[in-house]
């Protein structure tokens, strides 16, 4: 049923955080640009641990490298805001963030230019979501130019991934 008018928005990390638990499932989550937002985002949500393995924020390119798995060839090649770079991210916090010894079952990665300035030859509002299940792994790519500032792009990027996840997570039969 849609809400009625005046009705308060959806809220789609209570929505994710409410279908990852209801299925059982865990979320693990990798963030470039979005610092840390998108898993204080949904670990607002009470009864968030049910469902959140945790987070890494990888910002620095080492840490996509070591922690993440992220090969360093494809990040001398293509730098840190690419889609691949992405994928590779969302499908290594899934492993780096395993509980006893069960990857989680959604990775979730962002990475992006927020500004002020281009980076690696990306436009500012240039981001990429990954989503990686074990069928598969995909990346979504954004162009947040238009949204407004730093902040703006990375609030943007963090509903976004939240979105992309949610979407993810209801394929799953």
């Amino acid at each position: 049923m849609a809400p009625a008018a005046g009705d308060a928005p959806a809220d789609p990390a209570a929505e994710l955080i409410a279908e990852l638990t209801r299925r059982g499932l865990r979320i693990a989550v990798a963030e470039s640009l979005t610092g840390g937002l998108v898993t204080a985002e949904m670990t607002r949500i009470p009864g968030a641990s049910l469902a959140v393995s945790g987070g890494i924020v990888a910002y620095d390119t080492g840490v996509k490298r070591s922690l993440l798995g992220v090969p360093a060839d494809l990040l001398a090649a293509e730098g840190a805001v690419h889609p691949e770079v992405a994928r590779r991210m969302a499908d290594g916090v899934r492993r780096a963030l395993a509980v006893d010894e069960r990857p989680a079952d959604v990775g979730l990665a962002t990475t992006g230019v927020a500004g002020p300035d281009p980076q690696d030859g990306k436009a500012v509002g240039t981001v990429y979501v990954g989503v990686a299940t074990a069928d598969g792994t995909e990346a979504i790519t954004l162009d947040l130019a238009g949204v407004g500032g730093r902040d703006a792009i990375r609030a943007a990027t963090v509903r976004a991934a939240i979105d992309a996840a949610l979407a993810r997570v209801r394929e799953r039969s």
